[in-house]
């Protein structure tokens, strides 16, 4: 059984792992091993190793499984498909304007309340990123999700009777308890050492003294350059059961310290409420948005392994 607010959950971090996974290598010119060669582009294993540390970056997001080169090749793989996707989306005429980015990169500071793009760039900068890297990210997703409609839209059929079985098997018929969190983030720095990592912890220890003593969320953020996320409320049935657990005895207005593999947060209980069930009528735009994404993505996924099956593709790591 899956819930509506976990296949929201879902396609989210898919989103922004698109957005991670999908992001062009930038910075000076140096010459560097080359990993694989895509008909006429190279991979660097520069690229490859940006890839590993924008998931380690993100909180809550998990490094595919394996380890060494295994990993490394899973990597190398998302990285060829981006580079066939943009061929066969610059091919086909497929373009996002600077306007769109700029657009999207101004809603993204809005989200994450940051105003000020100096702010912005020392929270990117202990996540190993850049503005102009993460602009460039965003027209990376934002290109791929076009040629994704242009190949998968035109097949997928969701017919009524989809939307019925899915809202009858899958789709949550009780509202169930749900929590309202924020979170001001603190990342590892890509490759931490265990000092680093015990550094974070202290000033995480030091940040939420500050907020007991007073001191508000937004002077913290500003402050210390911490990247703030209101997530609203989600379902507790959707959290990771040990964080469920563990946020039952935080009470409303509490603010609680958590680890995680990639840094630490401070997250904070607004409040809780009991979830309302939807009707049939109510429900059924959204359950037919989820299944048309599905589709398109499965449409996807098989088209873009038929161009890697008719590409030239040399793999040297």
């Amino acid at each position: 059984m899956i819930s509506i607010h976990k296949l929201k959950i879902r396609l989210l971090l898919l989103a922004i792992l698109w957005v991670f996974l999908l992001g062009a290598a930038a910075g000076a010119e140096v010459v560097e091993r080359i990993v694989a060669i895509v008909n006429d582009e190279v991979i660097s294993q520069s690229e490859v190793e940006q890839m590993a540390k924008a998931i380690q970056s993100q909180p809550g997001a998990q490094i595919p499984p394996g380890s060494g080169k295994d990993l490394q090749r899973q990597l190398l793989e998302a990285l060829i498909m981006k580079k066939l996707a943009k061929a066969e989306a610059k091919r086909r005429g497929i373009k996002v304007s600077d306007k769109e980015v700029k657009q999207t990169f101004e809603e993204f500071k809005k989200r994450n309340r940051i105003e000020d793009d100096k702010v912005l760039a020392q929270v990117l900068a202990k996540s190993g990123l850049s503005i102009k890297e993460l602009k460039q990210q965003i027209a990376d997703q934002m290109l791929h999700e076009r040629l994704m409609s242009v190949v998968g839209a035109a097949k997928v059929v969701v017919t009524e009777e989809q939307v019925r079985e899915f809202y009858d098997q899958q789709f949550p018929k009780t509202g169930g308890n749900q929590v309202h969190l924020k979170m001001l983030n603190m990342p590892f720095p890509p490759g931490a050492t265990e000092a680093q990592k015990e550094e974070i912890k202290k000033k995480a220890e030091m940040i939420l003294q500050e907020h007991r003593s007073g001191v508000s969320w937004d002077k913290l953020r500003e402050k210390h350059s911490l990247l703030f996320q209101d997530l609203g409320f989600v379902s507790v049935n959707d959290l990771d059961p040990k964080l469920g657990q563990f946020l039952a005895n935080v009470k409303s207005g509490e603010t609680v310290p958590v680890q995680t593999l990639q840094g630490f947060q401070l997250v904070q209980v607004v409040g809780r409420r009991e979830g309302q069930a939807r009707s049939f009528v109510e429900a059924a735009p959204q359950i037919r948005r989820i299944l048309q994404r599905q589709g398109m993505e499965k449409q996807f996924n098989e088209w873009i392994k038929g161009q890697k099956d008719r590409s030239h593709i040399k793999i040297m790591m």
